[in-house]
């Protein structure tokens, strides 16, 4: 698998709009997106720092994932996001050659029209890590 690069950040925030002034009038960054993801029941919202966007992930309901993230270990990092070049049905199958255990078998749409998979955090580490192309 090549990596160009961390597409994003994702944090978990109990509501976009608490969360936004600490990143934009402390941190000096600006949200450029915000769109609601329905599939996954959530709401983003992104911020750009260099190459690397900050997505913020706030639930829609609390069936969501971020909502049962946020009850079991409170708001924070999410997610760690990585650019693949190799398309990311290539860097699933590689991963799973490799005895990566798959959240998602197959790319899926995800925020800003990426395509995107998870890998689970018990075989990477304790880390959430999601797979993006254009």
């Amino acid at each position: 698998m090549k990596i160009s690069h961390i597409e994003h950040l994702g944090i978990a925030v109990k509501s976009i709009e608490e969360a936004l002034p600490y990143y934009e009038n402390v941190l000096g960054l600006t949200c450029y997106n915000i769109e609601t993801v329905e599939d996954q029941k959530v709401r983003t919202a992104f911020l750009r720092c260099g190459e690397t966007k900050i997505e913020l992930l706030e639930a829609t309901c609390p069936e969501s994932t971020i909502a049962k993230f946020i009850e079991n270990r409170g708001a924070g990092v999410h997610h760690v996001a990585f650019a693949v070049e190799d398309g990311v049905a290539n860097a699933l199958a590689e991963a799973e050659e490799k005895g990566v255990r798959l959240i998602d078998k197959a790319p899926r749409k995800g925020a800003e029209a990426l395509n995107i998979a998870f890998l689970h955090p018990k075989s990477t580490l304790g880390v959430l890590t999601e797979l993006c192309e254009k």
